[in-house]
């Protein structure tokens, strides 16, 4: 009786043995079969991520992309190209979190999101020291960086976050949450707003100067024109050194101005959110959006009633944009400026390749660009353009989709547009993301973008 019960139980034991080998050889099975299935989900981007794009003239170094051509296995290669006609995706934009960006004349400025040092990198010419100092050994300063390289700011905490930058022709403006702003580069006219010296030597130079406040007050942000700087503090008020030749400082007289102070005239009263100028031109926005300019206005870009040529305090333009509507953008290039108003529609003046075809160059009044250039038409009428920019003979729209259109001087492929032809109509920009900001200098340009999903 006792064999027969153990002999049961081995054969309870079999079956119980062969039911388990059997089931995971099933789950064994089905893992396989699911692990060749197609995959329908991938990963997808952060909102928070960035991607930079850059084109035009690449032997500055501006670009930052540095592609060596020669035979595989050679230790030498020639840098035997000259320019990106057609947006390149930045590598340094896969390695950092970058924030902003700028673009000065040959070279390009990147803030990145860090507790670290180095929060400020630049790439391109380095004449006058604008990006920095940077040197192989001691002694032996590089006037030319081929790819981003970091920027020495004597920060005086590391908790310090950059809240925007500007670049004019060889000067930089950092400025941050706490400490002020940051001036490096040229300052032969006053541009970087301290003392000026004659016999100052600006290639490897390691001078940095701090302007904590204007007017008792904080600032809120800043713009490079050419040799200017341009400052707006926290009530609004505008305050600007440099060059001023062409009245672009505002101050009240054509000479250079070392120290910041107040620009004078009509926007004395205002509160102003913006200020633009590439060049010697420079236009002011107030909360209200009505549009004030100073500065160079050889074709007419700052019309007043005695038709100077260089307006040496800040003008009122209600009159002249009158029947526009709220503005809420501008920018100003060499010898044009550009304008949107609240309902996305786009106005130009001043001379140059407008967008308004190739028989009009000059224009004394704002005169509308056709919205279908920009998107819109019956099958899409939300399309609008939010944001413009301009270089020195360059102009650019970003539409509330991120959608990119540049158009007139082409130089050295500057407008992106897959050849070196001149653009005498907006056109689309083929970039593979949204693009949330872009920056155009003399022969090359910008853009951070985020990823579409």
């Amino acid at each position: 009786m006792n064999s027969i019960k153990v002999i049961f139980k081995k054969q309870r034991s079999t079956i119980f043995i062969n039911r388990a080998y059997a089931t995971t050889k099933k789950k064994i099975h089905d893992r396989n079969e699911e692990n060749q299935l197609p995959i329908f989900q991938y990963p997808v981007s952060k909102s928070s991520d960035r991607r930079v794009y850059a084109w035009g003239m690449a032997e500055t170094g501006a670009l930052g992309v540095h592609l060596p051509r020669g035979k595989r296995g050679r230790k030498s290669y020639i840098n035997d190209f000259k320019y990106f006609w057609h947006p390149m995706r930045s590598s340094f934009a896969e390695r950092f979190d970058v924030t902003n960006i700028a673009c000065g004349y040959g070279f390009t400025l990147a803030s990145i999101k860090t507790n670290e040092q180095h929060k400020i990198f630049g790439t391109g010419i380095n004449t006058d020291s604008q990006i920095g100092y940077h040197a192989p050994r001691m002694g032996h300063p590089l006037e030319l960086l081929l790819s981003p390289a970091p920027i020495y700011v004597p920060y005086k905490s590391l908790e310090t976050k950059i809240k925007a930058i500007a670049a004019g022709r060889a000067h930089t403006l950092i400025l941050t949450d706490n400490e002020g702003v940051y001036t490096l580069g040229n300052n032969a006219y006053g541009q970087c707003g301290r003392k000026i010296n004659e016999n100052e030597e600006y290639k490897g130079s390691m001078v940095t100067h701090n302007i904590k406040r204007l007017g008792k007050e904080n600032i809120v942000d800043v713009c490079c024109g050419q040799d200017h700087s341009l400052f707006i503090t926290e009530s609004g008020r505008v305050y600007s050194c440099g060059w001023g030749a062409d009245g672009q400082t505002g101050l009240g007289t054509f000479l250079n101005q070392a120290a910041p102070a107040a620009v004078r005239g009509d926007i004395a009263n205002e509160k102003i959110v913006k200020v633009a100028g590439v060049g010697d031109c420079v236009l002011a926005l107030n909360d209200k959006g009505e549009l004030f300019g100073w500065g160079n206005s050889e074709y007419g870009q700052v019309p007043v009633a005695s038709d100077q040529q260089q307006v040496n305090t800040s003008y009122a333009l209600v009159n002249f944009t009158k029947g526009i509507g709220k503005i809420v953008d501008v920018a100003a290039g060499g010898s044009f400026c550009l304008i949107v108003n609240d309902q996305g529609d786009v106005f130009v003046w001043g001379f140059g390749l407008l967008g308004l075809g190739p028989s009009v160059q000059h224009s004394a009044t704002p005169k509308q660009i056709p919205p279908t250039l920009f998107g819109r038409n019956e099958f899409n009428p939300e399309s609008v353009v939010a944001k413009v920019a301009c270089g020195i003979a360059h102009l650019a729209a970003i539409t509330n989709t991120g959608d990119l259109y540049m158009w007139g001087r082409n130089r050295q492929g500057c407008l992106g547009l897959g050849h070196l032809r001149d653009q005498h109509f907006p056109l689309k920009v083929a970039i593979g993301a949204q693009v949330i900001k872009v920056e155009c200098s003399v022969d090359h340009s910008v853009a951070i973008c985020k990823p579409f999903v």
